[in-house]
């Protein structure tokens, strides 16, 4: 086990909903003393410990060509149908890219893998969104990582940077109802992008080895916890 203080993370997404919410707490926390932020355009950051890799990602196996070492990976890769424009663009990025990603990671012996995949994932859905979230999960077991940690969260709030008119109507219907979501409802009830991505970091400082998924309601009580210890 590397020691804490010389950890190396590498982030995907970071101008996603849950990956710039990742960033910023990467960049405030003390276990990583290196960034790598992976992305097809250039991000306007300027931090010391960010390093900013651009790449084309349909060359994600170049990706060992830039970078030689990292420890844990936050994988927070996704669009939807209505963003991708059709199946087989949304597959390229929630499941081709993610796998791409965790492979060559495996390269730059990366020892954990966190990935955003989504309440529902399942191979044998009858929605293409689950079926393709559950293949991607189904995939990355196969892989020899020593931790690998799926996160699944249900409807996620937060505040985008594109419109999604369909998804802000069901946010609303989520919110209403959000009394309604107890017991064994739990794990559905809405959650902030935020909280996500605190529980993200916090699992992955938690080095725990082996396969493990974590849905809505254990997200919450992770990041609550969070919470707890700052205040």
């Amino acid at each position: 086990m590397n020691n804490t203080t010389s950890k190396t993370a590498l982030l995907a997404g970071a101008t996603g909903l849950i990956g710039n919410e990742v960033l910023q707490l990467l960049m405030n926390d003390d276990t990583y003393t290196s960034v790598v932020l992976v992305t097809r355009k250039p991000l306007s950051i300027s931090h010391p410990k960010a390093k900013n890799i651009v790449i084309d990602f349909d060359k994600l196996h170049e990706l060992s060509l830039h970078v030689q070492h990292v420890d844990d990976v936050f994988c927070c890769l996704g669009t939807t149908m209505a963003t991708a424009g059709s199946k087989e663009a949304f597959y390229k990025v929630d499941f081709t890219y993610c796998y791409e990603l965790a492979k060559v990671s495996l390269l730059m012996n990366a020892k954990q893998f966190l990935i955003v995949s989504a309440m529902g994932a399942n191979l044998k859905s009858s929605i293409y969104y689950n079926r393709v979230k559950g293949e991607i999960e189904n995939k990355l077991k196969e892989l020899s990582f020593e931790s690998l940690k799926i996160l699944q969260p249900s409807m996620l709030l937060g505040n985008r940077k594109e419109r999604r008119p369909g998804e802000l109507d069901a946010k609303r219907l989520f919110k209403a109802l959000a009394f309604i979501f107890v017991g064994s409802l739990k794990k559905y009830k809405a959650i902030e992008a935020s909280d996500v991505a605190k529980a993200m970091l916090s699992i992955a400082k938690m080095n725990v080895k082996g396969i493990e998924s974590f849905q809505s309601d254990r997200l919450k009580a992770i990041a609550d916890t969070v919470e707890e210890s700052i205040i």
